[in-house]
Formats: C-alpha cells, structure tokens, sequence
C-alpha cells in the first residue's frame, strides 16, 4: 500500500489560537487520518489519510468552523453586525440592560436575577458547552477558565457580573475574530488579484474560459486596461504592463515581443497577444500565493516562547486561583464567598487571549504587506532574524549592477592577428559557457556579423574561476582571466587601464601566448547606491561587496556603490568561506545574490535574499526572502518591516504580561471584580491586535519608525 493521501482544505471561522490546537488534535484522532498540520495563519489544514469534508466539520462543530476544498473560493464574510455569534451578544446586553433596570425597583431581586440568568445562557450557552466537555476532559483552555468563573459567580448570587463577563468574553472574541481577519485579507486579497477568466484564441477561435481549462500554448488576448489571467510571453502587441502586484514596481514595465508577463498584472494602452506558458497552479502569482501562505505556519522565535510560556501560564494561573479561594478561608479564617470571588477575578484575569494572539496577528500582518509590496518572505524566523542583521554581502553580477554587461574595448596583442578571427573563436567558446559575461561577447559577435556558430568547438572544458578552453580546428584555444597567460609589460599596461576604469578584462590566446583582449563593462544600477545609503542610515554595521572579478574593476563598482568592503577575485567557495568567517565576527550575516549563482554562500548565511524573483523558480525556491522585482530599494524598506515587527511584537507580549501583573496586584485589596478582570482581558486583547495592525499601514516611502 502507498503514503496515505494528502489533502489541503481551507478552514473558515478559525480565529482563535487556542482552538485552532484544539480543532488540529480532534482531526488527528478521526478514524482513518494518520496525520494532521494546521496552519493557523493561513487558517488551512492538510490531512493525510481519508477524511470527508463532514468529518472535518463535525472535528471544529465547537467552533462552528466550516471547512472548503483549497482551491475552492472562500465565501467573504459576513459583516460584523450580521454574524449569528454577535446578535447573541447584542440580545445578551439588551437582557442585561434591562435586568438592571429591573434590579432597581425590585424588592426581593428575583426577577432581575432571573433576566441576567437569561443573558448569561442567550450569551454564553455555546462557551459553556465547550468549557463543560474540557472540565470532564481536564483540558484546562480560556473557555474552562471563563465557565468556572462564570458558574461560580452564579453560586454567589453575583447574576450581574457573570452576565457582564459572558457578554465582554464574547465581545473580545469577536474582536479577535475580526483582527484575523482582517490580517489574513492581506493575503486573501492576493488571491483576488487574478481574473477568473481569460479571452483565449485556441485553434483559430477565440472564447471566453475559466483559467481552469487554459492550457499552455493557448494565445491569450489582453484588451488595454485588463488584467492578464494567466503568465506567458508576448508574441505580439506592444504595450506598459503594471506589475506593482507581482514586484512592488510603482512605475509600468514597457512589454514588447519575446518578454515574460505574469497573471495579476494590469496592461496598460496597448492590445496583447500572448503565449500562455504556465497552467493556473504554476503561475508566479500562484506560487507567490502558496508559499505566503506556508510562511505563516513556520513558527517565528518570538511565537514559539509564547507558546511554550502558554503551556505552563494557564496552569500556574489555576494553581494561584485555588490558593486565593481556598487558603484565606481555610487557615485565616478569611469569608469564604469574598475568597471565592477573588479566585474567579484570578481565574477571569489569567485568560492568556492577549499573550497567545500577540505574536501570530503581527507576523501575518508583516508577511502579507511584504508580499503586496513586492517581498516574498518565507516564514517568520527570517522576518526576525533579519531585524537583527548586522552584516550584509551582496554579490556584484546582476545584484549591485544591472547584469547586462557590454563590450567596451577589443584591443589586439599581437598586431599581426586578425580581429575577426579571434571574436569569433571567442563566441565560438562562449556559446558553450553560461557565464554571465559570455554573453556580452556573443552581442558582440552578432553586432558585428561574425560567423561564429558555423565553427566547431571541441574538447569544450570549464576552468573554475578562470575561464574556459576548447579546440578548434586542431587547436587548443582559452578565454578568460588574463592570469591564463604570460603577460608582457606592455599588454600588462594595456590591462591595468582597462581595469582601473572599471571594466572587465577578458583574455583570449593559445597555450603560447595571449593573442587580444576584450574589456567588458557592466553598469551599476541606479537604486544600489541609494539603497545601501539607507542600510548604513538604519545601522547596518558593514556592507560587503563580493565578486570573482579583478581588483581593479571591483574597487571601481564598489566605491561608487557604496560599500564598507569590496572582496575581489572570489571563487564560489571562496564566497561560501568569507560567508562563513563573517558569521563569526558579526554573528548575524545575509547575502544578497541572484539566487541561482552563490547558492552555498545564500545558504550559509543567516538570511539568504534573491534578487528579481518574478519569474524565477530558483529564487522562490531557494532564499529565505526574495525580491520579486530588480530593486534593491525593497531590502532597506524590508528591513525596517522587520525591526518593526519584533517591536511590535515586544511590546505586545510585555502589555499583555503586565496588564495581567497589575490585575493580581489588585487582588490583594479587593479591588479586581469579575467584569474589571474580564474588561482588563478584552482591552488587552484589543490593544493587542490593534497594535498588530498598524504593520498593514507600513509602506516602502513611510517612515517606520515610529
């Protein structure tokens, strides 16, 4: 027999932490699954093993959760005045309303009693039922501590603030229902990013078709002002594409024949016709979607000492509750009812809400704005691990510089030699390399009409670092560093002004002598040298640049980079071992790179970051954080998301512990009432998310801050 099947469904009406344990735990003992992962987040589940949908219900009826197939389009939800939970709690506090009023003209008190005892019920029927079934269980959760208080308050006549604790437990519960989602629409607002539907041309005929049954090679006809359903490659029509939902780019791409569009773009004046190359699941868009999606399941730091905090808070807090109501009247001949009802004030008090929702709600909320701002961030550990960087190295090729090299200078060493004759067998060789300044000399070839792909190349080997050899013609040819070749003074000369004007030499000759050299220059990109200013204005303590090119032509990038450092000459372990010697001295490094060149040297750092990941499997695949467009103005913007993020987490765990120190100070002298405690708990919990929320607001241009 196979894996049991894996099934992912999407959950609607999980909000609370505490129940999404407990929902996870129930659907790993339903007879025939063999595992089960939620992801809280993301508010989806992955069962392995046979389990229906009703199955899955009748695991989260506590909680009335509905549950849908992942692909299957959430159904919004309802306004917050609409929703069946809180018209219970509106009809509660009309009950309870009125039952005051009542208590104020009556004599006895019963009838008043009786109407709180009907708001407690109209309010609290489905917490009790809950909290009732953990008592039998000895699962001691905030809906256990909530019935105990309020049953207890009930014993002593106190029909008033249990009424007031049922209605403010669930006020704060929808509170907390509405921040999550209110988080999670970040990303949900992703998914709406895309049409459902796309004019598709398919064997002469055009129609209209779900993005379902859009199939590769299909042309897709994009009319100016639409968005594009689906990624493929213009093949004809040109026009301004708006990407911001993809790369965070403000400004639209021009898009002519041969280039890459992605599904969720908006086109701008012109009328496209475009190859569909990717199905519905692999759009970019799509990938971009899933891998959010399971960056909020990876627990943050922060979130997993909450948890394990949580795990021992709740019964410590039991434990000092008994101790308030039982010690003062058993041994201090202490009033029995008064102790009683500081121990429920304790056990109201003690609900972890505001600390187990503290971190979960920030890191959603960070994730999702990075990914509509065009940073793709795979899991809150690299969210905080970055806050605390204090290194960081960039590779030069296509990171710092635009990666489109061009020839500058082809200056023959031997006079005698014809030109023509050594470019082309330069191409000839280069048409075999995947080296980034390959193909500049291959531009040059065309530029200039040289025949290069009539002629064989045999023997075609890779130096590491050096550069390639091949024969031709019986022949043994090498392109490369000059370092392949016997210099002389006077070539030397030649070689040392290219480099000092910063371009890239590349030698060609045989195993005799060096015949020409061709000097290559790549241009710095705009943004890099602004972008690096702001990193040393955030307090980055040292910048790297990293390259395998000659001394002379990294000082020249470099110093109009920016940079701290400049490390040159570099072979790909070399960049691994500085990755790794950094660490030692700065603790905390990331490498900036392509995320296909360097892979070791990105994985060894504490945070790996691709540029340009649209479209790149390999980046979304491989880094830690990706930048989905070619600007490097993203990371200092990513940065101070990050430092915010781990302040406001900070500040929420600190307000949710002291709120809870200052409401047991309060025990001693009887200042803490039931609905106090229970108030004290739902302002937490709301400062708390409010809080959290303030990250949808951080933009690349604010300031963050404050």
């Amino acid at each position: 027999m196979g894996e049991p099947q894996l099934k992912i469904y999407r959950i609607e009406g999980l909000s609370c932490a505490n129940c999404a344990a407990k929902f996870e735990k129930n659907v790993k003992e339903l007879q025939g699954v063999e595992d089960a992962k939620l992801n809280f987040g993301a508010s989806k589940i992955s069962v392995q093993g046979a389990a229906t949908i009703a199955d899955l219900e009748k695991a989260g009826a506590f909680e009335n959760l509905k549950i849908r197939d992942e692909d299957a389009r959430v159904s919004k939800p309802e306004p917050f005045w609409k929703q069946k939970a809180n018209i219970k709690v509106l009809i509660s506090a009309i009950l309870l309303v009125f039952s005051w009023f009542l208590s104020k003209g009556e004599a006895d008190g019963w009838l008043s009693a009786a109407g709180y005892a009907a708001a407690i019920l109209a309010g609290g029927y489905s917490l009790f039922i809950t909290g009732i079934q953990n008592l039998v269980r000895f699962r001691f959760d905030m809906h256990t501590l909530m019935t105990v208080a309020i049953i207890g308050a009930a014993f002593l006549g106190e029909w008033a603030e249990g009424a007031a604790v049922v209605i403010l437990f669930a006020i704060s519960e929808a509170l907390e229902k509405y921040s999550m989602d209110k988080a999670r629409r970040s990303i949900g607002s992703l998914m709406d990013i895309a049409p459902k539907e796309a004019l598709i041309r398919r064997d002469g005929v055009e129609s209209v078709m779900a993005v379902a049954d859009i199939r590769t090679e299909d042309i897709m006809i994009v009319k100016p002002g639409k968005k594009l359903a689906m990624d493929g490659v213009v093949v004809r029509g040109t026009s301004t594409v708006n990407q911001a939902a993809i790369t965070g780019e403000s400004m639209p791409v021009p898009k002519t024949e041969a280039d890459e569009v992605f599904a969720g773009t908006l086109n701008g004046e012109g009328l496209l016709e475009v190859l569909v190359t990717k199905l519905v699941k692999d759009t970019t868009l799509s990938k971009i979607i899933h891998l959010v999606e399971e960056a909020q399941a990876e627990r943050a730091p922060s979130q997993a000492f909450v948890d394990k905090f949580a795990k021992y808070y709740t019964p410590a807090i039991i434990l000092i509750a008994l101790g308030i109501g039982l010690i003062p009247p058993v041994f201090l001949n202490g009033d029995w009812s008064e102790w009683i009802y500081r121990g429920l004030a304790v056990l109201v008090v003690g609900c972890p809400c505001a600390l187990v929702i503290s971190t979960p709600v920030a890191i959603v909320t960070a994730i999702g704005n990075a990914a509509k701002n065009g940073v793709l961030i795979k899991g809150g550990v690299y969210l905080e691990e970055l806050g605390s960087i204090s290194a960081i190295a960039f590779d030069k090729t296509g990171t710092l510089t635009k990666g489109v090299p061009q020839v500058t200078d082809f200056l023959m060493i031997a006079e005698q030699e014809n030109q023509e004759k050594w470019l082309a067998a330069a191409a000839a060789l280069e048409k075999n390399s995947d080296h980034p300044l390959a193909s500049a000399i291959l531009r040059e070839a065309d530029r200039r009409g040289t025949d290069y792909r009539s002629i064989k190349a045999d023997y075609f080997q890779s130096l590491t670092g050096k550069g390639i050899r091949g024969e031709i013609d019986g022949m043994v040819y090498f392109v490369g560093s000059p370092k392949l070749f016997h210099v002389t003074d006077e070539a030397d000369e030649h070689i040392s002004r290219l480099q000092k004007e910063g371009k890239t030499v590349i030698a060609i000759g045989t195993e005799e002598s060096l015949k020409a050299v061709i000097a290559v220059a790549d241009e710095i990109r705009e943004s890099s040298k602004e972008a690096i200013r702001k990193l040393h204005d955030l307090g980055i303590q040292k910048t790297i640049m990293l390259t395998g090119d000659n001394e002379g032509t990294a000082q020249t990038i470099g110093r109009k980079a920016g940079v701290h450092a400049i490390e040159s000459e570099l072979l790909p372990e070399d960049k691994l071992t500085f990755i790794k010697q950094e660490k030692i001295s700065h603790q905390k490094v990331a490498m900036v790179g392509d995320g296909v060149n360097d892979a070791p040297a990105l994985a060894a750092s504490t945070v790996g970051i691709a540029m340009g990941g649209a479209g790149t499997d390999t980046a979304l695949e491989t880094a830690d954080i990706a930048l989905m467009a070619d600007d490097l103005q993203k990371l200092p913007f990513t940065v101070k998301l990050s430092r915010k993020t781990i302040r406001i987490i900070k500040q929420n765990i600190s307000f949710s512990l002291a709120i809870k120190l200052l409401a047991l100070i309060m025990i001693a002298p009887g200042w803490l009432t039931l609905w106090l405690a229970i108030f004290a708990d739902m302002g937490a919990t709301l400062i708390v998310t409010l809080n959290s929320l303030r990250l949808l607001k951080a933009e690349e241009q604010r300031d963050l801050s404050k």
